[in-house]
């Protein structure tokens, strides 16, 4: 579990956010405000979402009813039940996004890596029973087979920090969200990206804007000529996978148990989050990428 000191350290970055948002949102608020705040505040009910994503519970009622409220205690003093926390979830979703968007996000080395992972919302023999996401999530084909649901395009450093994500319908071209200027708006360098990224219109496009787009080639295609770094860096394209499995498997974007669309929403947004808190990411070493380079001379 996570120690007490990495629960204050979260937070208190969160307690600070969260005030600072309430101000500048305050204005901007129609209607009547409510007499009686919530028992929790939007900092606490936050928290414990990250807590939960870092913990490796599986389902969240399990993790609130029989750790949150028996073992946590004296760190959150006054909790409501469980059904009103869900209420509390959803109405915290605008601040934890406006928190992963500012706080949560990397700085661009002009070393960069982009990719897609699909995002299922079921499992493809109940796509048709599926009432949940009936009209919004669509199914699209990967390098694993057939899914139903969304996609989830990322941008990561060298270090393995994020460093823009969005998300979209499972029938997207990988292409299109590049296309996009706020997608792409703090990277330069060099992007290095599969073979879905393939375009010479798009890559003609992105390097007005200071972004030279690396892809390896298809088997039919005319070999090019390509810099020593760019083929090991390409080599080592891997890092990305990494950390689409850690979004997947430790901080768990994606699950089948969703009941509503905005708590998919509210799902997908912490767990990218609680990818920020881990203690370790896969980062890319230069010893290994110089003893590579090294290697392809002899």
């Amino acid at each position: 579990m996570i120690c007490f000191d990495k629960i204050t350290d979260i937070y208190s970055v969160l307690d600070e956010f969260c005030k600072d948002f309430e101000k500048f949102s305050e204005p901007f608020l129609l209607g009547k405000k409510p007499k009686n705040k919530p028992r929790m505040s939007s900092s606490e009910v936050i928290t414990i979402m990250l807590l939960f994503h870092l913990s490796g519970f599986r389902t969240f009622k399990h993790f609130y009813l029989y750790y949150v409220q028996k073992h946590m205690t004296q760190d959150f003093l006054q909790t409501v039940s469980y059904n009103r926390f869900v209420e509390l979830m959803q109405a915290a979703l605008m601040p934890i996004t406006l928190f992963a968007k500012t706080c949560c996000l990397g700085t661009c080395t002009g070393i960069s890596f982009v990719d897609s992972t699909p995002i299922r919302v079921c499992k493809n023999k109940r796509i048709k029973r599926n009432k949940v996401f009936k009209d919004i999530a669509t199914t699209g084909k990967s390098t694993m087979g057939w899914f139903h649901g969304f996609k989830l395009h990322i941008i990561i450093n060298d270090k393995g920090e994020l460093l823009s994500f969005c998300i979209t319908q499972a029938n997207i071209d990988n292409r299109e969200p590049l296309k996009n200027e706020t997608f792409l708006k703090a990277i330069f360098g060099k992007l290095f990206g599969d073979k879905g990224y393939i375009s010479e219109k798009l890559t003609q496009l992105l390097f007005v804007d200071g972004i030279q787009l690396i892809t390896s080639i298809r088997n039919n295609m005319k070999n090019s000529l390509m810099e020593m770094s760019d083929k090991i860096l390409l080599r080592n394209r891997s890092i990305i996978e990494t950390v689409n499995d850690e979004l997947k498997n430790i901080c768990q974007v994606e699950h089948s148990r969703h009941r509503s669309v905005v708590n998919f929403m509210t799902n997908f947004v912490v767990g990218i989050n609680a990818y920020n808190f881990l203690p370790k990411k896969p980062s890319l070493k230069y010893e290994t990428v110089k003893s590579n380079q090294l290697a392809m001379f002899f």
